[in-house]
């Protein structure tokens, strides 16, 4: 039974892509937990190879406790490990969440991110940036798209594509610059597959400490967001439970700044 043909109350709600769900102090594990308490089956992937590069914290089974804690909100969840740098990888992790016949939505924040800037930024690091964040969405997207049935115009929304993006620049320049394609891929989405029912926007979520802010930079951050506080995980994940539901089908194409106006005025 395919997600967006029958009546709410009687269909299954389908299965959900989450992509970067390695570790327990993640926006991705906050979005895989929110996910299945809505209903959603998951197919979640991670690669702790990254993690234990990156060096942030993290336990030795976190996504197996994720998956775990899915699990016990009822939910069907698979695990896939899988480097999204191998061009290989974002078509097998789709055929993976495609096995049941129910795909609805790919839900993406998997990043490569290590800070360097003009000056010291390797061609080898420029080019696992670009193709984590940027190579890896478009290719997630078209395997996803490639998968859906083509829809009469103004027919129901039958699938979602929600990217997760930074405004981050200044030293951490190969991550921000390969935000900005992953930014235009997904806004693409919105139009080109717009005869396939999806549904595709990015967000924003400003700056959220997942392990990696100094004392410095969390008091700095907290100081210049009206909130008086950072954002969390779940903060992302509500706003991305939303875009999943029929209420949230609306919103399409856009680039959302879920960040408790961070950097305002």
């Amino acid at each position: 039974m395919r997600p967006g043909t029958e009546d709410e109350t009687e269909r299954p709600r389908g299965t959900v892509v989450i992509t970067g769900v390695g570790r327990r102090r993640s926006i991705g594990a906050g979005l895989a937990l929110g996910l299945a308490a809505d209903g959603w089956d998951l197919v979640i992937n991670y690669w702790r190879p990254y993690d234990d590069r990156v060096g942030l914290e993290h336990g030795t089974d976190d996504p197996e406790a994720i998956a775990a804690e899915c699990r016990e909100l009822g939910r069907r969840v698979e695990l896939v490990a899988g480097d999204l740098a191998d061009p290989a990888g974002p078509a097998e992790l789709i055929t993976v969440a495609a096995a049941q016949g129910d795909l609805f939505g790919l839900v993406m924040s998997h990043c490569e991110s290590v800070d360097s800037s003009i000056l010291t930024t390797t061609i080898e690091s420029w080019d696992r940036h670009f193709a984590v964040n940027a190579r890896a969405t478009w290719l997630l997207i078209k395997a996803f798209a490639e998968r859906l049935p083509v829809v009469e115009h103004g027919g129901r929304a039958l699938a979602r594509i929600i990217a997760l993006t930074s405004d981050h620049t200044t030293h951490n320049l190969p991550y921000g610059t390969s935000k900005g394609a992953l930014d235009r891929l997904v806004i693409s989405a919105a139009a080109e597959l717009k005869d396939r029912g999806v549904r595709a926007n990015v967000i924003n979520p400003g700056p959220i400490d997942t392990g990696w802010m100094t004392d410095e930079i969390r008091a700095a951050g907290t100081a210049a967001t009206p909130a008086g506080r950072l954002g969390t995980p779940q903060d992302t994940a509500d706003l991305v439970r939303f875009l999943m539901s029929d209420q949230g089908s609306w919103i399409n194409g856009q680039l959302l700044h879920s960040n408790g106006g961070f950097g305002g005025s």
